[in-house]
């Protein structure tokens, strides 16, 4: 507060006669009959009513503290001998008027005489019972009891209200003054207005006493409580609408009676609430003619139809027939729903502007306050809105959910197909993606399923760092730990004593004893350095299985001359009509059959290939962020420790001749499928360029095609590295031996 008064301007100069009015200000600002504490006064106080002439509000305000500074703000004993005088001349001013000794005490009803009679003898008589017990019971035979026998009771009590209406008249008459300032007190503030229930309960009560006399207003809420919920629409109607009359002539009243009395603080939201309840609001809308809101899709449409037959079926098991029914329904049917839902819609939003502008402008605030078109209910000011903003703000470093597979897919096509289709909707978009993602082969679905993988390893790697290791442990508690149980079993399963006594134990131990137990909070210690080590720079987890592809990754050019030599052959669909097999032995013949001269044509051609890869490697790792850039470092380091331990000197002596050939046959069957997703690939691209006329969609499973043969081919020439290096080393030697011949 004081900063926020420092930065007040102050250009003008106080003089005395501006003090004097800037506390008389003050005097007329406060409440008549000002009780409340100086400082809860000072905060309550109006300043704008305060400011005059040219001093603002914040400037009297500033000024009344520099002047409250030096002024006291304790009472004197010589105030507090005004205060106690008046207090012995009044002394029951401001109290309750039983509190006085000549108030006379008001009869006991029938029922309490008879309990206070008979108390005493069934306390004797069941001494095990609590009072509550006593008092079910004596209640019980008050009502078992005859008229006769009741008889005594309500004649005493009817004498005894005689002489108590007798003496209130005389103690009227005696403190006139204290009787009409109870009186008066808090008399003139206008009654609340009863719920459509309260008033119900009002006019049947009567009824039921009338059949029930002995009745107590617990049984009588009791009973009309359960014909209440039972009662018809149109009966409800009838009362909802006396209690909102009720409630207008309350509001009106209220808030001449807050202009009358200003000292109060009273504001508007003491009359604001309503006294009907969500399911009588609803039900006098409905009257009125607000329409139903219809359903948000055409699935909860069929629902909804559906579940009206399926009484008999119990209700956790609706919801799954009615999904198990929906599935088995034709593409055609569901959008025949999906149309009468929009029409609904449609409808509703005609129906509810009708509505609308039949009410008053406050009654069209509260409608769309509770429901607003267009928005789910509540709003951004909602209470569940206010909970999720408050959890955000608790856990802004909180990591999100990864998005799945089929959301990635989505957000990738979702651009397109907004272009394509600009007369669809956000949720029809949604509609037509998801069902492109059933449609979408296995094949194409593990791209998608590849980034999904790495996303969750990210937010399992940041989950990780957020956690924090168990904190370690003193010698003391590790040893405390061990022989607790022996404590408390000594002490009866005393905690607190066990504790004291462990405690003292632990002071008179020598150091030798402690040793041990020492040690192993240093063990403890050392693993939670070890953990808090491990959580700061956790390994990065990469999916295993298919080579993992970063977006704008150049890509590997051969390594060799007979690589770049058997791409050409097996790309120019020369050898297509032999197997996989046979391609390789006769591309190799070919290469034997080359002069030097050609060799080294593709191998200066590899080079050039090399050297342009390491360019556009280097300007693409550039253009990456730090955290990219070492993930990328992270992947290829793991895939040289997981490719060198099963192609070491020692794994191949240890494997079988069946476990090579098998491995013979895996690449085999792997080369082929590169080779046919080759000749597919180039048949492709003739079918092209002979065809101009292609559709969009055809071009998207084009490129799709493509990205996958880029995989396919990129697996292929890892595994090709390994054993055509040395079938190229074989055959160079025997080319030179051949050339040298």
């Amino acid at each position: 507060m004081n900063g926020a008064m420092e930065a007040i301007p102050q250009d003008k100069d106080w003089a005395q006669e501006d003090l004097l009015k800037l506390l008389e200000a003050m005097k007329m600002a406060l409440p008549p009959k000002d009780k409340s504490k100086y400082k809860t006064s000072e905060s309550h106080l109006d300043w704008e009513k305060v400011a005059f002439n040219s001093f603002t509000a914040d400037m009297c305000k500033q000024k009344w503290q520099e002047v409250s500074k030096e002024i006291r703000k304790f009472r004197t004993l010589t105030e507090l001998i005004f205060d106690a005088q008046d207090y012995i001349k009044h002394p029951y001013k401001g109290k309750k008027l039983n509190t006085h000794p000549d108030f006379p005490k008001k009869p006991l009803t029938p029922y309490f005489r008879f309990f206070m009679e008979k108390r005493a003898k069934y306390a004797k008589l069941h001494p095990e019972m609590s009072n509550l017990d006593l008092t079910k019971i004596l209640s019980k035979k008050y009502r078992e009891l005859p008229d006769k026998k009741k008889k005594k009771y309500v004649e005493d009590f009817l004498r005894d209200k005689e002489t108590f209406v007798h003496s209130m008249t005389k103690f009227r008459e005696l403190h006139p003054d204290l009787v009409e300032s109870m009186a008066n007190k808090g008399s003139n503030i206008p009654e609340k207005p009863k719920t459509p229930q309260q008033l119900w309960l009002n006019h049947e009560k009567k009824a039921v006493l009338k059949t029930r006399p002995d009745a107590t207003s617990k049984d009588i809420k009791e009973i009309l409580g359960k014909q209440w919920t039972q009662l018809s629409d149109k009966k409800r109607l009838k009362w909802i609408a006396k209690s909102l009359e009720q409630q207008k002539l309350y509001q009106g009243t209220m808030r001449e009676y807050i202009q009358q009395h200003p000292e109060l603080n009273m504001t508007q939201d003491v009359f604001a609430k309503s006294t009907l309840t969500k399911a009588e609001r609803h039900l006098k809308d409905k009257s009125d003619g607000r329409p139903d809101k219809p359903p948000p899709n055409g699935y909860s449409m069929f629902c909804a139809e559906l579940m009206s037959s399926m009484k008999d079926v119990p209700s956790t098991q609706r919801m799954v027939m009615c999904s198990q029914r929906w599935k088995l329904l034709k593409q055609c049917e569901k959008d025949a729903y999906q149309k009468r839902c929009e029409q609904r819609k449609k409808n509703f939003e005609i129906e509810m502007n009708a509505f609308l502008s039949s009410l008053t402008e406050e009654e069209q605030n509260r409608v769309l306050s509770e429901d607003k078109l267009g928005f789910k209910r509540g709003g951004a000011n909602g209470p569940a809105a206010k909970k999720k903003a408050t959890k955000a703000a608790a856990n802004p470093e909180k990591p999100k959910r990864p998005i799945s597979a089929m959301f990635i897919f989505s957000e990738e096509r979702r651009p397109k197909l907004q272009q394509e289709r600009p007369d669809l909707s956000d949720s029809e978009l949604t509609r037509l993606l998801a069902r492109m993602w059933n449609e979408l082969p296995d094949k194409k679905k593990e791209k998608f399923k590849r980034m999904e993988a790495i996303l969750k390893a990210e937010t399992e790697k940041r989950e990780d760092r957020s956690r924090l290791p168990d904190p370690p442990k003193t010698a003391q508690d590790i040893w405390q730990q061990s022989v607790i149980g022996d404590y408390l079993a000594r002490f009866k399963n005393d905690r607190q004593k066990a504790q004291k006594s462990m405690e003292t134990t632990w002071s008179t131990m020598e150091k030798k004893e402690k040793i041990m137990w020492i040690k192993k909070a240093a063990e403890d210690q050392k693993r939670y350095e070890r953990d808090l080590c491990e959580m700061r720079s956790p390994a990065i987890v990469f999916p295993s299985g298919k080579k993992m592809k970063f977006e704008g990754e150049p890509k590997k050019p051969p390594s060799n001359g007979y690589q770049k030599f058997s791409q050409e052959m097996l790309s120019n669909g020369e050898l297509n009509h032999h197997p996989m097999k046979a391609r390789m032995t006769e591309i190799g013949g070919r290469w034997q059959r080359l002069s030097l001269k050609e060799k080294d044509r593709y191998k200066k051609i590899a080079e050039e290939k090399q050297r342009q890869y390491k360019g556009q490697l280097e300007q693409w790792l550039a253009s990456l962020t730090s955290q990219e850039r070492n993930a990328y470092k992270e992947y290829n380091s793991q895939k040289r420790r997981t490719t060198a331990k099963p192609g070491g000197p020692a794994a191949k002596a240890k494997k079988s001749d069946t476990e090579e050939e098998e491995e013979e046959e895996d690449e085999e069957e792997e080369r082929e499928k590169a080779s046919s997703d080759a000749d597919s690939s180039s048949d492709d691209d003739d079918d092209d360029d002979d065809d101009d006329d292609g559709d969009n969609d055809d071009d998207d499973d084009d490129d799709d095609d493509d990205d996958d043969d880029d995989d396919d081919d990129d697996e292929a020439e890892d595994k090709e590295n390994k054993s055509e290096d040395s079938s190229s080393d074989s055959n160079s030697q025997g080319s030179s031996d051949s050339d040298s011949d």
